[in-house]
C-alpha cells in the first residue's frame, strides 16, 4: 500500500522534531512527522528537565542556546496559535554556576559569553546562599560515590565563587512544549502520524525516496529527516550513513531525582537552575516545592549504555539514591525519602556530548540527533537550522566542501553549521557531560 508523497518527512515528534516540522512547514514544505509513540513529545522529550540555559562548551552552542532563550521567554509569539492544551509556562529563575578546576573557574564560559554579548554576573563565595537557600559552600570535589573513603567530607574551606546567568530558567512541562510546537506546524499545514514505525529507509540510486512502515504501507518523499532522539543510531543504520560519519551517537540511561525540598526551604519560589561540578550535580525546581536533580556525569560513575532503546531497565537503582546523597552536601537539609520518585529516561548522546545537524551521505537524507539531555532548550533553534540547511542542501549548496553560515536574529551573530557536522573533530573542550 503506498500513501501520499510528501516534500519532507521526518522521524521523530519530540520537541526537535516538532519544531523542524514547524519551521518548514513555515517555508512551504509539505512535511509528515512519523513517531511510533502515541504523542508528540511522549518519548525523550518528556524525560527532559527541560532547563533552559545559556553556557556550554563550545561558542556555537552557546549561542544558539542564547538566542534559544529568546523564543522561550516569549514563546507565545513563536508558536502564534492557540493549543487547546494550553501552552507551557517559562519560569525565568536565572543559573547559577559554581566555579570549578573542571571548568576552568568557568573563565572560558565567560569569555564566550562577552563574544556574544550575554549577561552574567560573579558571585562571591560568601554571597552563594544569597542565591541558593541552605547552600554548604565547603568543596567536596572530586566527585565520589557514597562507598567511597571520604564520601561527604570537605576537601576544601569552600568552593571558589560562582557565576549567575540571568537568561535561564526551566520549563514546567517539556512534553507540552513539543505539542504546542505540533498544533504550530499543523496550523501551517504540516501532518503527524503516531503508533507508527519504520522498518526501512528506501533509496533509489543514491537518493532517499521514502520510508516502509511496519504495517508494509510506503510513504514516498526525497527529504528525510532523523530526528528518532535515542533510536536515532538505529535509524542511521536503516539508511546505511554511519559508516559515512566520524562522529556517531549512542542510547544513555539516565536517572533524574524528584525529591522535597529541606523543610523551611521555599525552593519552589525562591530556588534556581544549579549546576555544580564540584559535586557533579545539576538541579532545578519543580511545582509543589520539590526538586529535580540530575548527573554531571562523574568519573566515578558507570555510564550504563543501552544497546537497544526499546528495551532497557526502566526501574531506579542505587544511582537515585547517589544523585540526592551528593544533592545534600550542598544543599544543607535535603533528606533522602523512603519512597523514589523521578525519570528514567535515555539520552542520545554523540562522542562529544555535541549534537550533530547535519546532512548524510545519502542524498536526501538529514540528521539532527546526538541532542538529548542537552539540546532541550535549543530546539526553536535547531528546528530553524534543519530547515535552513535542507533549503540549502537542496537546492544545490555543498555544505561538507563550505559549510552553511547561519544568522541567529535575536542576538546579531553569524555561525558556522560545521560545527555540528557528522564528520567534525572531537571537540576537546567538551564537558564531555549532559552540561554539553
Amino acid at each position: 500500500m503506498t500513501r501520499s508523497t510528501y516534500d519532507a518527512i521526518i522521524i521523530g515528534a519530540g520537541v526537535i522534531g516538532a519544531c523542524t516540522a514547524f519551521e518548514l512547514a513555515k517555508k512551504g514544505f509539505k512535511t509528515l512527522s512519523i513517531d511510533k509513540l502515541p504523542e508528540s513529545g511522549y518519548g525523550s522529550t518528556s524525560g527532559s528537565c527541560a532547563i533552559i540555559r545559556t553556557y556550554y562548551s563550545a561558542l556555537e552552542t552557546c549561542a544558539i542556546a542564547y538566542e534559544g532563550w529568546h523564543y522561550w521567554k516569549d514563546w507565545k509569539d513563536y508558536i502564534g496559535i492557540a493549543d487547546e492544551h494550553g501552552l507551557i509556562a517559562y519560569h525565568n529563575t536565572g543559573c547559577l554556576v559554581i566555579k570549578t578546576e573542571h571548568n576552568h573557574q568557568l573563565s572560558r564560559v565567560c569569555d564566550m559569553m562577552d563574544r556574544l554579548g550575554c549577561p552574567y554576573e560573579h558571585v562571591a563565595t560568601d554571597q552563594i546562599p544569597d542565591r541558593l537557600p541552605n547552600a554548604d559552600i565547603r568543596q567536596y570535589e572530586p566527585a565520589k560515590r557514597p562507598e567511597d573513603n571520604g564520601f561527604g567530607e570537605p576537601t576544601g574551606p569552600a568552593v571558589s565563587g560562582a557565576v549567575f546567568f540571568p537568561c535561564g530558567g526551566y520549563v514546567n512541562d517539556p512534553k507540552l512544549s513539543a505539542h504546542n510546537a505540533q498544533r504550530a506546524a499543523e496550523h501551517h499545514g504540516a501532518e503527524f502520524l503516531f503508533n507508527s514505525e519504520i522498518v526501512e529507509i528506501l533509496n533509489d540510486n543514491g537518493r532517499v525516496c521514502g520510508v516502509r512502515l511496519k504495517d508494509g504501507s510506503v510513504i514516498h518523499s526525497p527529504i528525510v529527516i532523523n530526528v528518532a532522539g535515542p533510536h536515532s543510531s538505529k535509524v542511521n543504520a536503516m539508511a546505511g550513513v554511519e559508516s559515512g560519519m566520524k562522529m556517531k551517537t549512542r542510547a544513555l540511561r539516565h536517572e533524574v531525582a524528584h525529591v522535597p525540598a529541606p523543610d523551611g526551604v521555599d525552593f519552589e519560589r525562591q530556588g534556581l537552575v544549579y549546576s555544580d561540578s564540584d559535586i557533579s550535580t545539576y538541579c532545578r525546581p519543580e511545582i509543589g516545592n520539590h526538586i529535580l536533580i540530575g548527573s554531571e556525569d562523574p568519573a566515578c560513575d558507570t555510564q550504563d549504555w543501552v544497546e537497544d532503546p526499546d528495551h532497557f531497565d526502566t526501574n531506579f537503582s542505587d544511582q537515585w539514591n547517589v544523585l540526592v546523597m551528593r544533592m545534600a552536601q550542598r544543599l544543607s537539609g535535603l533528606r533522602i525519602p523512603t519512597k523514589t520518585s523521578g525519570v528514567v529516561a535515555l539520552y542520545d548522546v554523540t562522542d562529544d556530548w555535541m549534537p550533530i545537524y547535519d546532512r548524510s551521505d545519502l542524498e536526501g537524507f538529514y540528521m539532527a540527533v546526538g541532542t538529548s539531555g542537552n539540546q532541550f532548550k535549543n530546539a526553536p533553534v535547531a528546528g530553524k537550522m534543519m530547515a535552513a540547511l535542507v533549503e540549502a542542501c537542496e537546492a544545490g549548496h555543498d555544505h561538507d566542501r563550505t559549510p552553511l553560515t547561519f544568522h541567529l536574529d535575536h542576538i546579531g551573530q553569524d555561525i558556522s553549521l560545521g560545527a555540528f557536522s557528522r564528520n567534525r573533530k572531537i571537540n576537546q573542550d567538551s564537558s564531555f557531560s549532559v552540561i554539553g
